[in-house]
Formats: C-alpha cells, structure tokens, sequence
C-alpha cells in the first residue's frame, strides 16, 4: 500500500509543547495557525519542507512558520506517520535539530529521541575514583531490554557511581534512564524488567514501521497522535498542563485495563495519583461503562479537592463524558442522600457537639480510684473518634469486645462501663438536638441503603487522597457498589495524611488481592525537594491503607534543581521583608508572580502577610475554600496547607514555620499515642505544602523556628 492511500496521521512530542511555551505570544499564534493547517494536511503544497543539512537524521525537515521561526518535523521516507518535533527561531531551531534523532528501539518498539553529542563531552565529569563500573554486572542484551539505545551502552557502560548516572540523565530517553536508576538503587534486573513489563519479543520489530511505534507505552509518554481539531486548540492553550495528554507507562497500564475487582494505587508526592484517577474516569466512560445511562462516582476528602478534580475533568473530557463522572465529596453525597431520603437529623462536625461532651461528663463519677483517666473530656472525644464511631458501636456489649488497636490507654471491664455511660448520655443528648456527626451519617447512608436495596447508578468509583477517609467512609462506597469487575478504584499516600482516619480496606469489605499497585517516579518536585520533604517524615512508620506498611523506597524524581531555602529572622518585620523582596526578585528575572505561592499553617496568618504583601504594591489572589483558583488571576496566590493540597506551583514559599505554630498547639491528649500522630500530621502537612513546589521552595520563621526545622 502506497503513502497516499493511507491514512496520514499526525503527532506531537512533548519537546514542541516546551518550545511552543517559550516563544512570545504573538509568535504563538502563528505556530497555531500552521499547526491547525499542518494536522489538516501535512502533505498540502502551501508546507515547503526543507532538508536539514547537518542533521543527522534524514529524516527531519524543517517548515516555515514566518520570516523568523521555524518548526522542525519528523517526515519519514515510508510511512504515514508526521511528528511535530520543536519550534524556535530559525538558527536555534536548527541547532537543536543537528544534535537530535529519532529511532524505533529493536527492543521495545517504541520511538526514542536520543542527544548525539560526542560521548566524550558528556562524560568529562564522570568518577575515575571508583575501580568497579555501575553496570558492569548487566549484559548488552538486558540494557537494550530497559529501552537503552545500542548508541549509548559505551555511554552507560563508563559509569561508575549514581551520581554518574545522574549527571547524564537528560542525555537517555526515560524509560532507559529510569530502568538504570531503579537498578543503581538496588533493585534485580528481573523486578525492574518485570515493573516495565518488558518480556521477551513475540515478533521482530519493524524498524521503519512509525505508526506501530507510537502506539508503544513507552511512545506515549513523549508523543500524542492528534485526531481532533478542538483537542488541538486546547493543548496549545495549556502547552505546559503535559498531565492532559503525556502518561508514564505505569500510569497508563493502571488507567487502561480492565481490572477483576478493586484496585488500589499508592504513590508519594507528585507521582501522578490524581492523574491517574483522572484519567481513569474517563477511560472507563470511554471505553468500559459507554451506556448514556452509565456513571461513574469520583470523590474525595475535602469540597475543594472536589472542586479541583471537577475543573481538570473539564480539561480532558468532552460534555457528552462529563456529565456521566459525579464528582463530589464524600460528606456532601451523604448529605444530599440523606436529605433526599428524609432524614430527619442535622449533621454536625464540632461546633455544637463540644457544649454536649461537657455536659455529658455529668455522668463521671466523683470517685474514680485507679480510674483518673476517663474522668479526662479529650479521653472520651477520642475514644469516640476513634474506636466507638469507626467500628459502628452502639451498645456496652460492643463496646466490651471491641478491639482499641492504636489507643495508648488501656481500660478493664469497669473502666469500659464506667465510660460507656458517659458515651450513651452523649448520645441521648445528640438525638434530643436532632444532630448527628459524619461518621454517624455515613453509618445510617449505609443502612438506609442495606435496609431499601436500592440499586444506584454508578458503575464505578473513584477515590482520590484515601488515606484520609475512615471506616465507615469506605463501608458506604461497598454499599453504595456491590463487587465486581473495574468497581472501586482507590489512590492515596499515607504520608500525606492530614486528617484523623486510618482504615484497612479488607475490613471495609473492598479486597484488593494481588490489585495493589505503586507510582514511583515524581513528576512534580526537583529531587532536592523530594529528599528535604521526605526527610521531615523520616522514621516515621506508615501504613499502606490495607493493614501493611509502606515506604518510599524507590521514590524518585527526575528533576533537579536548588536546595529548598531555610530562612529565619528575628522578627515578623524581618521575615515579611524577606518575603516580599524575595518575590520582587522573581518578578524582575520571570515578569510574573502569578507562580507564586505563599503557604502558612493557619487562615490568621496568612491574612497578616497578605497585609504585608499588598501595602509593598503586590498583587495578591487568595485561594478559597470549595473554589477552584483561577488560573488568569494575577497575583502571589496565598493559601493554608490544607487548601494548598492537590494545586502546584514553581515556588512555594512556606512562611512562619515557628514553634506553636508547627505543630499548631500541643495535644491536650494524655494518651501517648494521640500525641505521636498529632506531631505526625504536623510533619506531614509540611511534606505536603514543600511537595506543592515544581522548581524552588523557600521556608521561613521567625522568633523561634519549629523544631521540625532541626
């Protein structure tokens, strides 16, 4: 079959959306209008393709776009297949394509760009300290099967400690330098083959067949084939959102497969969890659940994640897919389900429960003996929180076999009773005021559900940031969807827990057998961030949301870039200068502050430094609670560290980090435990705010700085 008779299909690379956003704006257009041209017809007369001719590969052109810019194209000498490579001025342009080619790897089949510079100016600062070779152990055959090009195994055959292989990390397409780190960390070649799932070749790779290649995993993480005009347009308009349209191969073996049952995903910062359930929502309404009538149930913890979930969904989804996905968050369903059914009671989460607990204390004893403990008001909030509402307990006899795993004050029989009076008045006094908490709210959806059969629409749920939902969360969503194939898709990260719950899925009825699986490359943070982040929850043991631990071992970024700053300062005024200079600095080397985020522990403060930034002529845009950010605002965004999660940005600046700040307070709590995981959510709301930061993090105090900056 000739090139003309079939169809012709166009690509873009991940390369020309990163020169694409670096050219002014006025030039921007006019890429767009050949690109709108170009994906119409690649082989129209109005596109003079002219040969490059330093390049080393023949099969690079470049295209006019105006008297200065030039876009360099991938035009096969067989084929269908066109690849917008890069965009520039015409010199630049050409520079870049003389040290660039483009080949289909005889191993996996995929198609790599690979940097040609000489070997030798690559490989100047590499150790000649160390006797022993990094790979010498692995053979020529087992490096072509992690993705390296046969071109650069001298390369990689001089290397001699991780740092070396760090050093040329921007020289091997990904998947070869990832397959080297993971294997320079400790791993067996077979895991680390296994992980990329590369299995011996059912057929020989057609080395001229470029259609097949960018159908390869491996492909799709730097090329995206174009088939529609207004998916086009939108790509151009966001050309550094690459989440929308460029996927890590573990990413989309996740999103794209039909799954036996439950699944779940951890992963630390950055990782991509949110993407991929993302992503998953719409696969599965594209191609598993197509009926109109079919929908998909995505939640999360907070309103506002919810929020920002829904606004993404708008970036990669069309109407007709959109409106089969509900995103909500868990305790606004349980609300409006509630309601919808009668419900005669109202929800409260503190502020009217408090005055009860006060009153209900009436029930202790005057004379406790040995029994002090339970005469303490944070004894029994916590006891209720943590084992009377999670387990579902609403009588002595429960209450008496009932497992207290995790609570660091042991109670007798008559301790048990003795408190348990005081959790049935506090109860009584909750029914008379009509008022029920959120975890008995999702206990009585559950029932309700149970006791009606009713059957809802969902096909599929999908959970976003887990570790922070509870038992009776995650005992609903088995209500709320019988098993089955592609049911529950979960995605969290324990060491990004903020809020109180801790929960094993078996134990809600959700098993996971042999369906967990984990992210392990950060795409957000550089890896200094990544190592100052993960250093703040060191020794700290976490749980992998099904009763087993987790760790972050083999949690890597592939970025580098600066140390995060520690400042600290005599006084508010000092820091407040700092800050404000600070950005000042980069509006005058970037022309924008609109990347800019300040973070700080409490709403108080970051009112004090909004004062601060605007009385120095700086524009602020405050980041609300249950409202997307507006991305066209201008302005340093402000925000909390528990509004901040789930958003990024190139610089995070964490102010105030003294002590009494964080940690916020100190746990009244007498009970050891409740102590340790207070100081734990501190930790890991400062991981969570540095991990938001793309390319530098700043953290400042004042007074006295927080002991977590030891």
């Amino acid at each position: 079959m000739k090139a003309s008779s079939l169809k012709l299909k166009v690509a873009i690379a991940s390369d020309f959306l990163l020169s694409f956003s670096k050219i002014p704006r006025k030039q921007q257009g006019k890429v767009m209008d050949f690109v709108s041209k170009f994906r119409s017809n690649p082989m129209s007369p109005g596109i003079n393709y002219e040969k490059i001719i330093k390049a080393k590969d023949q099969n690079m052109r470049s295209v006019r776009i105006d008297h200065s810019y030039r876009g360099i194209i991938l035009k096969p000498l067989s084929g269908n297949v066109y690849v917008l490579l890069w965009v520039d001025t015409h010199d630049k342009a050409y520079q870049w394509a003389e040290k660039k080619t483009y080949q289909i790897h005889p191993e996996t089949g995929s198609l790599q760009v690979i940097d040609i510079e000489e070997s030798n100016e690559t490989t100047k600062d590499i150790s000649t300290e160390e006797e022993k070779f990094l790979f010498e152990d692995i053979r020529d055959r087992h490096l072509l099967k992690l993705g390296i090009p046969e071109i650069q195994i001298p390369l990689v055959r001089k290397l001699k400690t991780s740092g070396d292989l760090e050093k040329i990390a921007d020289k091997l397409p990904w998947e070869a330098y990832e397959g080297l780190f993971f294997i320079s960390e400790g791993y067996l070649l077979e895991d680390v083959l296994g992980d990329l799932e590369v299995f011996k070749k059912e057929e020989t790779v057609d080395l001229e067949d470029y259609e097949s290649a960018l159908d390869k995993p491996d492909s799709r993480r730097r090329f995206y084939v174009v088939d529609d005009e207004l998916e086009l347009a939108a790509i151009l308009n966001a050309p550094l959102e690459k989440w929308r349209i460029f996927l890590h191969p573990s990413q989309q073996k996740n999103v794209e497969r039909d799954w036996n049952g439950s699944v779940r995903i951890l992963g630390g910062a950055g990782t991509g969890k949110t993407v991929v359930a993302i992503h998953r929502a719409k696969w599965l309404v594209q191609n598993v659940f197509t009926n109109p009538k079919d929908k998909i149930f995505f939640t999360t913890f907070t309103r506002n994640l919810a929020t920002d979930i829904q606004e993404n969904l708008k970036k990669i989804c069309s109407k007709e897919l959109l409106v089969r996905i509900e995103v909500m968050n868990l305790d606004r369903w349980v609300s409006n389900f509630l309601i919808k059914n009668g419900y005669d009671y109202k929800i409260d989460y503190g502020n009217q429960s408090t005055q009860l607990w006060n009153k209900a204390l009436d029930m202790v004893p005057s004379d406790l003996g040995q029994d002090k403990i339970i005469g303490d008001l944070n004894f029994y909030r916590e006891e209720w929180e943590r084992i009377i509402q999670p387990q579902g307990i609403t009588t002595f006899e429960q209450y008496k076999k009932a497992s207290r795993v995790g609570r660091g004050t042991r109670l007798n029989r008559k301790a048990r009773k003795l408190a348990w009076d005081v959790f049935e008045e506090f109860r009584i006094m909750m029914n008379e005021q009509g008022l029920r908490q959120p975890d008995d709210a999702m206990h009585d959806a559950r029932h309700l559900l149970e006791q009606k059969k009713e059957v809802l629409p969902y096909k599929a749920i999908i959970v976003d940031e887990a570790q922070d939902m509870g038992l009776q969360a995650f005992m609903l969503l088995r209500q709320m969807l019988p098993e089955n194939k592609n049911d529950i898709f979960i995605v969290g990260d324990a060491h990004q827990r903020i809020y109180r719950h801790k929960v094993v899925l078996g134990q809600c009825g959700i098993n996971i057998r042999g369906r967990g699986r984990k992210l392990k490359i950060n795409y957000r943070t550089t890896d200094e961030t990544r190592k100052w982040a993960t250093g703040l929850l060191k020794g700290v043991k976490v749980d992998d949301l099904d009763g087993g631990a987790d760790d972050q071992k083999g949690y890597k970024s592939l970025m580098h870039g600066i140390l995060p700053e520690i400042e600290h300062f005599n006084t508010f005024q000092e820091e407040s200068d700092y800050i404000s200079k600070y950005i000042e600095k980069i509006k005058t080397e970037t022309g924008s502050i609109n990347e800019i985020c300040l973070v700080t522990r409490t709403n108080s403060l970051l009112k004090q430094y909004e004062g601060i930034l605007q009385n120095k002529g700086l524009d602020t845009y405050l980041i609300r609670r249950s409202e997307p950010e507006d991305r066209q605002a201008n302005g340093v965004r402000l925000a909390t560290m528990h509004r901040v999660k789930g958003l990024e940005f190139n610089t995070i600046i964490i102010a105030g980090v003294n002590e009494g700040i964080l940690p916020l307070g100190v746990s009244e709590s007498s009970d050891l435990v409740v102590q340790k995981e207070h100081e734990i959510r501190e930790r890991a709301l400062l991981y969570v705010a540095a991990t938001r930061a793309k390319k530098e993090v700043v953290v400042t105090s004042f007074g006295k700085p927080s002991k977590f900056l030891g």
